[in-house]
C-alpha cells in the first residue's frame, strides 16, 4: 500500500454540505411513530413505510419519532426494527438510527475488531472527516467502547500504514491559509520523499500532510475532490464482482446528511449515468428501494 492513496481525500475545515436528506416539512414525530408501530404489527412487515419514515427524516428527527415510539408503543424502536427487519435493509436502517458520529465510531470499531484489518475503511475514514469531527469520533469511540480510540488502531496496524494513521488522528487544525512561499518547498520535499527515492520518507509525508491546511495542500495538488472520490468508491463496489454492499451503504447512510447530492453530480460527469441509475442496475428489492430513498431523485 502506498501512502499516496491517505492523502486523497484529507479534510481538515468546515465545508458547505450538500445533503439529499433535509428535514421534513409538517413533520410530527406521532404520527411517524404511529405510522411504524402499524407498519411493524402488520403481516409480512410494511418495508416501504419503514423506508419512507426513516429516508426522509433526518437523524434528528428520527429520534424524535423513536422517542415518541418508545412512549406509545413502551418499547425501543430500534429494538423493534432489529425483530421486524433483516438483511441489508436492516443494516441500513439501524445505520440511520446512530448519528453520525456513532456511525463512524461504530464502523472504525468493526473494521478494526477481529481478524484482519479492514484498511480502506480506516482510510475512508480518517482521512475524509474534518479535525472537529475527528474530535467528536475518538470521543464517541470511548464511551460506545471503552478504549482509545489511537490504541485501537495503533494495535491493529503496523509500520509506516500506522505511522501515518496515528498522524491523522491526532492532526492539529491549521489555519486555513494557504502559505505561497511554502507551497515549492512543500512540493519539492514531497517528492524527494517519496517519488524520487526508493520507498518512502514517512516522516516528511507525515509532517505536511498532518500540519497543513486543507487549502494549502491542494495548492500542492496532493489530493483529489472528496465527493470525486466517494463515487469512485460508490462506482467500484457496485459494479465490482459481488457489489460490496458494505462500501455502499456506508457511504450512503453517512454522506445523506452531509454532501450526497454533490456525490450525485461528480458520479453522473464521471461515469455518464446518475448513481441512482448505478443503483438500479446493480442492487435489487428493498435495499434497493431505502438506498434510492436516501440518494432522492435524480437532478
Amino acid at each position: 500500500m502506498t501512502l499516496f492513496i491517505s492523502t486523497d481525500l484529507l479534510c481538515q475545515g468546515q465545508e458547505a454540505r450538500f445533503p439529499t436528506v433535509l428535514p421534513a416539512t409538517d413533520f410530527d414525530p406521532d404520527r411517524d411513530a404511529a405510522r411504524i408501530e402499524t407498519a411493524i404489527k402488520t403481516k409480512g412487515v410494511d418495508e416501504q413505510t419503514i423506508i419512507d419514515v426513516l429516508t426522509k427524516r433526518t437523524y434528528s428527527q428520527r429520534r424524535e419519532v423513536a422517542f415518541s415510539y418508545e412512549r406509545r408503543a413502551k418499547k425501543d424502536m430500534i429494538t423493534a426494527l432489529k425483530g421486524a427487519l433483516s438483511g441489508s435493509l436492516e443494516t441500513v436502517a439501524l445505520g440511520l438510527m446512530k448519528s453520525a458520529t456513532q456511525f463512524d465510531a461504530s464502523e472504525i470499531r468493526g473494521s478494526i475488531k477481529g481478524l484482519g484489518t479492514d484498511e480502506e475503511t480506516l482510510i475512508e475514514i480518517l482521512c475524509s472527516r474534518s479535525n472537529d469531527e475527528l474530535v467528536e469520533i475518538k470521543k464517541v469511540y470511548k464511551e460506545m467502547f471503552k478504549k482509545e480510540l489511537e490504541k485501537d488502531v495503533a494495535g491493529d496496524t503496523s509500520g509506516n500504514f500506522a505511522k501515518l494513521l496515528l498522524a491523522l488522528t491526532k492532526r492539529a487544525d491549521p489555519s486555513a491559509m494557504v502559505d505561497y512561499e511554502k507551497i515549492d518547498q512543500d512540493a519539492r520535499a514531497l517528492y524527494d520523499a517519496g517519488v524520487k527515492i526508493k520507498g518512502t520518507d514517512v516522516a516528511t509525508w507525515i509532517s505536511i500532510m498532518s500540519e497543513r491546511s486543507a487549502p494549502h495542500l491542494q495548492k500542492v495538488q496532493c489530493f483529489e475532490n472528496k465527493q470525486l472520490f466517494f463515487a469512485k468508491r460508490l462506482n467500484e463496489a457496485m459494479k465490482s464482482k459481488g457489489a460490496k454492499e458494505k462500501i455502499v451503504t456506508r457511504i450512503i447512510v453517512s454522506r445523506c446528511e452531509v454532501d450526497l447530492k454533490k456525490i450525485c453530480s461528480e458520479y453522473k460527469a464521471n461515469f455518464g449515468q446518475s448513481l441512482q441509475q448505478t443503483i438500479a442496475e446493480h442492487t435489487k428489492g428493498d435495499y434497493q428501494k431505502v438506498l434510492l430513498g436516501l440518494c432522492g431523485a435524480e437532478e
